[in-house]
């Protein structure tokens, strides 16, 4: 049976574009879908193809797949596109977004999000996704948009101002970490319900439960328990697609459950700059105690660059086997439930309309979505704990600047943006701000608009 047309755009994504291929097809009722696949990169765009014929001969699927580099082409007539891309690559932006930083004593972590990294890397994105938006406008204005790309919550907000598409923000951290926590207290993932809510990379679980034949337990004492035993768990495995390391401590994650009360989502890593407590110039003591892996995206960088040939030549053999192991991504999901109407909640990154009481209208949230035939329905939560509200505003402030920017081409706002950062502005005074963002614009110009140059 034919199944929809998917589009992956940033499908040069090898690794990412493999997993969802795998669990697209592995849903009967999609075995027969025809997955487009659109790079930019003509090289990393084959290799991707010939893991995707692959996958189909190894699942002995109807499923097709093909390769474009025009995006008209391939987005022409989709019922879905997931966009999976990184605007700028690892060089020369990431580097960019960390080195010149550091002249200022700024440290970071991930910079994908939050703080100046993750500013730049929004202005350099929102363009983009917008063109995808306007082609999709023109050539298949019904299709939903799954976007995986970071900084999440400001592209999806841009989305939201800027375009008709209907979008929904997809990321791991809210069912990966559920399965962490379960781990961590001894209990089965499959036994646990949980109530989560926020913004991308910083929602909370309301509540986190264990279904028992004598009714519902409260897990967060068990929790909490687990946060005050020594050593503090550690994450990341050799395996993981982001080139993650094993080894990294989730002491920030468990620190901040010990002063606000709920466990947060995304990893300790990430967190640790969202906020101004733990990476401090001059205060080694924090870093080590926290664990915090300073630069630890540009090391996952350079991992993935140091093994891809050799990751990219085992992919194409046509004799080596591919594994096809289903992944924990909502992407499939979704679609499977919008073409069967077969009811299934996942959490997304959609716009603010009355789901959360106590943060602005408009801005991005990360809540529960129920999805069936009538596509993707968020659900109302209502008001969150104030100090979690008081939190998440911190980085809402950054994001709407940013977006602002990004829209009105008013420069001024990427200064704002950098200055209300809570970790930039935690380091650094306002004469410092205004240069790090020269600099780092200068050294962005032609990735950025040139309407924040003008």
């Amino acid at each position: 049976m034919a199944g929809p047309k998917i589009v992956f755009v940033g499908a040069g994504s090898t690794v990412f574009a493999r997993n969802l291929m795998g669990d697209i097809w592995s849903r009967p009722e999609l075995a027969g879908s025809r997955v487009v696949l659109h790079d930019i990169d003509p090289g990393r765009l084959a290799t991707s193809e010939a893991v995707g014929r692959k996958i189909a001969d190894t699942m002995r699927v109807p499923g097709q797949v093909e390769s474009t580099v025009d995006l008209r082409s391939a987005l022409d007539g989709a019922s879905y596109v997931v966009t999976m891309f990184q605007v700028g690559g690892y060089r020369p932006s990431t580097v960019i977004d960390f080195e010149i930083p550091k002249k200022y004593r700024l440290r970071q972590t991930i910079a994908d999000t939050l703080g100046v990294g993750g500013i730049m890397r929004g202005l350099r994105t929102v363009p983009v996704l917008l063109d995808v938006c306007k082609t999709m406008e023109e050539v298949c204005p019904d299709a939903l948009l799954l976007n995986y790309v970071n900084p999440m919550s400001m592209l999806c907000w841009a989305v939201s101002r800027a375009s008709t598409i209907t979008t929904v923000g997809l990321c791991h951290s809210v069912q990966h970490t559920a399965a962490q926590l379960a781990g961590d207290i001894g209990v089965p993932v499959e036994e646990i319900s949980y109530l989560c809510a926020g913004i991308n990379h910083m929602a909370f679980y309301l509540s986190f439960e264990r279904e028992t034949p004598d009714g519902v337990k409260d897990l967060y004492p068990l929790i909490r328990e687990r946060g005050r035993q020594f050593p503090m768990p550690m994450r990341g495995d050799e395996e993981r697609s982001d080139g993650g390391f094993e080894g990294l401590s989730d002491a920030v994650r468990y620190e901040m459950l010990k002063r606000l009360g709920y466990f947060v989502t995304e990893s300790s890593e990430h967190f640790a700059e969202y906020v101004p407590w733990f990476i401090k110039e001059g205060r080694s003591d924090l870093v080590d105690r926290f664990g915090i892996p300073l630069d630890e995206y540009p090391r996952r960088c350079e991992n993935q660059i140091a093994g891809w040939e050799r990751l990219r030549a085992r992919m194409e053999d046509p004799n080596a086997p591919i594994r096809v192991v289903p992944s924990m991504e909502y992407g499939s999901g979704i679609i499977h439930s919008m073409e069967t109407g077969e009811k299934r909640v996942v959490y997304g990154n959609v716009s603010n309309r009355g789901l959360i009481s106590n943060l602005p209208e408009g801005c991005c949230v990360e809540v529960p979505c129920v999805v069936d035939a009538k596509g993707v329905q968020p659900q109302v939560v209502g008001e969150l704990p104030p100090q979690l509200a008081a939190l998440m505003q911190t980085n809402i402030n950054v994001q709407w600047l940013t977006v602002e920017a990004a829209l009105t081409g008013k420069r001024e706002h990427v200064y704002h943006a950098a200055m209300l950062d809570p970790h930039t502005s935690a380091e650094l005074d306002l004469d410092q701000i205004w240069s790090l963002v020269d600099d780092l614009m200068e050294a962005h110009r032609g990735m950025i608009s040139e309407s924040l140059y003008e």
